[in-house]
């Protein structure tokens, strides 16, 4: 069993920026982590999934360019760091994992990730 807990959400303006943090507790190695947020009223989505062997990493084209999923093996962590915010960025966002290796259709199936955390709110808006 991994525990996971999510940090680092709030409320920014359109064009801000926000980095959200996943800690981790239990073996996180050699696996998929990835972030899904989920929007009041909308379907969730998969957002960014990294491979914790080798760093590689995939994401929605919704995110393409503003975000980055990085990770800290040493501390057991990985972050999703957000730019250029947009209001339909907001959501509450989910750390996930771990799952096997992560392909580019693992953004579709971060859904059915056996772990999650708690979730952290992120709000876009004027």
């Amino acid at each position: 069993q991994v525990h996971l807990a999510e940090s680092g959400g709030g409320s920014v303006q359109p064009g801000g920026s926000l980095r959200l943090s996943c800690t981790a507790s239990g073996y996180i190695y050699n696996s998929c982590m990835g972030w899904y947020r989920q929007a009041t009223g909308k379907e969730g989505e998969g957002v960014a999934v990294v491979n914790s062997v080798d760093g590689s990493t995939f994401y929605s084209d919704s995110v393409t360019g503003r975000f980055t999923i990085t990770q800290d093996t040493d501390k057991n962590a990985f972050y999703l760091q957000m730019n250029s915010l947009k209001p339909d960025d907001g959501a509450m966002y989910y750390c996930a994992g771990p799952r096997g290796s992560c392909q580019r259709y693992s953004i579709l199936l971060l859904y059915k990730f056996p772990n999650w955390g708690q979730g952290t709110q992120v709000t876009v808006s004027s």
